[in-house]
C-alpha cells in the first residue's frame, strides 16, 4: 500500500513556474514507478510525465515536453514536477500516481494522490 499526498499547486500568471511535490508513504517507495496525470474541468485525465524506478529514464506528453521536468528523490520518498513557461492551457487538477510498471496510460497506474489544484491565468 502506497499513499500519496501531492502539494505545491497554487495560482500563476502565463509564463510562470511552479513545482509540485508528491510525497509517498511506505518504504518500498523505489519500487515504483511515478508519474503525474492533470485533469482539466470537463475533460478526461491526462498523461504528463512519468519516471522509472530509479529515475534513470523519464517519459512526456508532447503538450509539455520542454517545459516540464519530472524528477524524484528516492531517500525523501519524493517525486517532483518543475513547471515553467506555464500557460493557461496547463490549468488542471494535477495528480502523481505509483505503479510497479513504467506506463503512460492512467489505467497503468495503482495508487493516486488526491490532487492539487494548478491555475494559470493571461
Amino acid at each position: 500500500q502506497v499513499q500519496l499526498v501531492e502539494s505545491g499547486g497554487g495560482l500563476v500568471q502565463a509564463g510562470g513556474s511552479l513545482r509540485l511535490s508528491c510525497a509517498a508513504s511506505g518504504r518500498t517507495f523505489s519500487s515504483y514507478a511515478m508519474g503525474w496525470f492533470r485533469q482539466a474541468p470537463g475533460k478526461e485525465r491526462e498523461f504528463v510525465a512519468a519516471i522509472s524506478w530509479s529515475g534513470g529514464s523519464t517519459y512526456y506528453a508532447d503538450s509539455v515536453k520542454g517545459r516540464f521536468t519530472i524528477s524524484r528523490d528516492n531517500a525523501k520518498n519524493t517525486v517532483y514536477l518543475q513547471m515553467n513557461s506555464l500557460k493557461p492551457a496547463d490549468t488542471a487538477v494535477y495528480y502523481c500516481a505509483a505503479t510497479t510498471y513504467y506506463s503512460t496510460s492512467l489505467y497503468g497506474y495503482d495508487y493516486w494522490g488526491q490532487g492539487t489544484q494548478v491555475t494559470v491565468s493571461s
